[in-house]
């Protein structure tokens, strides 16, 4: 059984939005080392979309489909179509990722709510009866436990450093957490794909020894921060797509 085009269009939105706002740190990390850490990860994230939306792509053709997707690109669709041709509303992505990079705490920490929302999502995704989602998923998820250990040893290393440190990430974290909400919510078209309760209570369970060690204390409730999933998003969305989209929507067609 296959997984709806919409699903796979949302894993590649995730990775591609990821990626791009990890790429804005290209040049600018603390150290050069850690530098050309993070603009491999982003690179990794930009891999994964790839195969995404090169499957989804396959699929619209296959289907027939485009109109529902990307209605203003002509047949064949390609990976490029997906990523560079469709408008805010046509991005099926989580907010979290979209948001502004901030400080190199509060990037490492939003990569790490989202590089342990990858790992439990795509451990899943393993045992899927779409074996070209599962095959995406394998190659991915050795990625992804990189990105994990990676992102929450730069959390725990700045929570429990200086005073500095811990006030920047504790205003990091209060910032970001309204928006983790939306990891788990549930839609028509990716309810039956993956377990969200037990992604959920393994995901926070990561989280707060995460958070444990880093000396950082969860916020109190607050109000969750959702659209995304519907195709209604920040104002930082529509400002990341135009410099991310520039080059192909001058030159459409071109290739690199």
């Amino acid at each position: 059984m296959q997984v709806p085009i919409k699903f796979i269009l949302h894993l590649a939105d995730n990775s591609l939005l990821m990626s791009q706002r990890l790429g804005e740190w290209t040049g600018h990390g603390p150290a050069l080392e850690q530098d050309i850490a993070l603009t491999n990860i982003g690179l990794d994230l930009l891999g994964q979309s790839r195969l995404f939306y090169q499957l989804a792509a396959a699929r619209i053709n296959e289907q027939r489909t485009k109109a529902d997707f990307v209605p203003q690109a002509s047949y064949p669709v390609s990976e490029d179509d997906l990523a560079y041709h469709r408008v805010e509303h046509q991005f099926a992505s989580h907010l979290l990722l979209e948001l502004p990079n901030g400080h190199w705490g509060q990037t490492v920490l939003k990569l790490a709510f989202f590089a342990r929302w990858q790992q439990m999502v795509y451990a899943q995704l393993l045992s899927c009866t779409d074996e070209g989602v599962a095959a995406i998923a394998e190659k991915s998820l050795k990625e992804v436990q990189y990105h994990v250990k990676w992102s929450s040893d730069w959390v725990v290393r700045l929570g429990d450093g200086t005073a500095e440190s811990h006030k920047k990430m504790a205003e990091a974290l209060a910032f970001l957490w309204p928006y983790t909400g939306e990891l788990f919510e549930q839609t028509n078209w990716n309810m039956n794909q993956i377990n969200w309760t037990d992604c959920s209570y393994k995901w926070q369970q990561g989280v707060n020894e995460m958070l444990y060690h880093a000396t950082l204390v969860m916020p109190e409730k607050t109000g969750k921060q959702s659209g995304g999933l519907r195709g209604i998003h920040t104002e930082y969305m529509g400002y990341l797509l135009a410099e991310m989209q520039y080059l192909q929507r001058v030159y459409p067609g071109n290739e690199w």
